[in-house]
């Protein structure tokens, strides 16, 4: 009775790694696997080792696509498990998370399972345990306008895509922040379930675009909370990111265009706290302070009205060198 679960691994000239990834998948010792290999015409030696394994997949491919949102959605096309996730083929999975997995959407309203992992380097050591995708209990403005995800230990029911949509094939570096911003404008926080199980190994290395390409994720994520006060025509909202951050303007955004604007608002007046936070913790005060200007503490909840004026405070008075002192310490 075990749920079928859809694994897909977009692969792209990562031979090094790829036959970890898949193994991972296949050693799951989870009766109900559809595994779907994406391979984007790689050069190295990953076809010969997706061969290897073929008559364990579902389906493979190797052919040319349009980055890595375009070779998930691929696999998404093909999907038919009742959960779905995608892995990365420099990652690979811990013994037995898959069953960890389908055990917690045995409750037919969770819609999302975010479990945790470990973040390692090349070789496989330890850096340090993730904490998961963070998820703010009854603050669904915070969960968003926060929005960090980590996405290889967190698993969808495939019916979710019906209402969502799949990736934004635009989208290189935050694709999967955007489809869990989507989700949460869309559903909401009822059906998240967070587990404290470690399900991934997500690795670190000098390819690896969290390393390699790290300030496009930063320009990406501002972006699409500008592209987001453009959609709803919130003027100043807009233009304040715009002044304190580097913006891709063509960026496009997908998320629902008729959700109510005092969400939206909300949202980014979390992110403005975030950002200011951010900001502060780089010695950047005029950006910090100019955040800071844009925070309404009536859309706060009380715990984030302390930060607020923490903030506003550290900001304003705590000298340079104090700072770097308490940074010491």
């Amino acid at each position: 009775m075990n749920p079928k679960i859809t694994i897909i691994t977009p692969s792209y000239n990562q031979g090094h790694y790829l036959e970890q990834t898949i193994d991972s998948v296949l050693s799951q010792n989870y009766s109900n696997i559809e595994y779907i290999v994406i391979d984007g015409g790689s050069t190295d030696q990953s076809v010969e080792i997706i061969k290897k394994y073929e008559k364990y997949l579902a389906y493979w491919v190797t052919e040319k696509d349009n980055g890595q949102s375009n070779a998930i959605n691929k696999g998404l096309q093909r999907a038919t498990g009742e959960i779905v996730n995608w892995i990365n083929s420099d990652d690979y999975y811990e013994p037995k998370a898959l069953k960890v997995v389908a055990e917690a959407f045995r409750d037919k309203t969770t819609n999302v399972v975010c479990g945790r992992g470990k973040i390692i380097k090349a070789n496989g050591k330890l850096v340090r345990y993730s904490r998961g995708t963070d998820v703010y209990d009854n603050n669904l403005a915070k969960t968003i306008g926060w929005a960090r995800m980590d996405q290889p230990e967190t698993f969808f029911r495939r019916s979710v895509f019906q209402t969502i949509g799949t990736l934004n094939d635009g989208l290189h570096y935050l694709m999967d922040r955007d489809l869990w911003i989507r989700y949460l404008l869309s559903f909401g926080l009822s059906g998240v379930k967070t587990n404290p199980d470690i399900l991934i190994n997500f690795r670190l290395h000098d390819l690896s675009k969290t390393v390699s390409q790290s300030t496009r994720f930063q320009i990406d994520h501002d972006s699409f909370f500008y592209s987001m006060a453009h959609q709803y025509h919130l003027q100043e909202e807009k233009e304040q990111i715009k002044n304190v951050c580097k913006i891709n303007e063509e960026f496009i955004l997908s998320i629902p265009d008729t959700i109510e604007e005092k969400k939206i608002r909300r949202v980014l007046n979390y992110y403005f706290l975030k950002r200011a936070d951010e900001f502060y913790a780089i010695d950047e005060r005029k950006k910090a302070k100019d955040c800071l200007s844009m925070v309404n503490p009536a859309y706060l909840k009380e715990h984030d009205r302390k930060l607020l004026g923490k903030l506003k405070f550290r900001n304003a008075y705590v000298p340079i060198s104090l700072l770097q002192l308490m940074r010491k310490s």
